[in-house]
């Protein structure tokens, strides 16, 4: 059965989990691959122990179960082809998918009400958004073009705002995305708030959704 996120109007279009019925992590993490042309990496998962789900990890009180890198050089591990990818995950099927920022793609992050609210915003203005991941941890990532680390504070800045003042962060090189169907322990899985889509291939400049993601966050405060 479909999940559907409970949100503003501005979700209506995107209210559902994109994964097809029956998708495994490995068809996921392949069609990643092949149709968006995204790097992927298996990351940690998830282990029954004692009746209650645990991250691979080993430590109990992992604050990210079963959805983080499980390697150091995860970094290095991580690639966009499609036979790669099915040999990695056939070793772990149950691996979460990790996608690296910096690459193809970054990640503006925000509250989750402060990004119902933008993505409301947004559609009025009739701005064409990219996929947007909403995590378990009731955070939204909006994928942009490269770049958005080096950008955010000074567009923050010339919109009178202090870049401090905001909970609004962008994640480049070094960091990730968990993508969805990755579950993160007992608190749910990862869902896409606006699905990859073919109308949305190209993905915006931080430019373009910083007004609307800054005004979302000064009213969230």
């Amino acid at each position: 059965m479909e999940e559907t996120i409970p949100g503003t109007h501005a979700a209506h279009t995107a209210a559902h989990i994109p994964q097809q019925r029956g998708d495994s992590l490995l068809e996921t993490a392949v069609r990643y691959a092949e149709e968006r042309h995204w790097d992927v990496v298996p990351g940690t998962w998830l282990e029954a122990v004692d009746g209650t789900q645990r991250c691979s990890c080993g430590d109990p009180g992992c604050a990210a179960p079963g959805a983080h890198p499980a390697r150091a050089d995860w970094a290095a591990q991580a690639t966009g082809s499609a036979g790669a990818v099915r040999r990695l995950w056939q070793q772990q099927p149950t691996a979460s998918i990790l996608l690296p920022t910096g690459r193809t793609f970054d990640a503006l992050c925000v509250p989750e009400t402060a990004g119902f609210l933008a993505l409301a915003r947004l559609e009025r203005m009739e701005l064409t958004l990219g996929p947007v991941i909403l995590t378990p941890q009731r955070r939204m990532r909006f994928l942009v073009l490269p770049g958005a680390g080096a950008k955010l504070p000074g567009l923050v800045r010339r919109l009178g705002w202090s870049p401090g003042a905001l909970d609004l962060a962008a994640l480049g090189e070094g960091a990730y995305v968990a993508a969805p169907p990755t579950r993160c322990g007992s608190r749910g899985a990862v869902q896409w708030a606006c699905r990859p889509t073919p109308a949305n291939r190209w993905l915006p400049d931080t430019e373009e959704l910083v007004p609307a993601l800054t005004y979302a966050c000064g009213r969230d405060r």
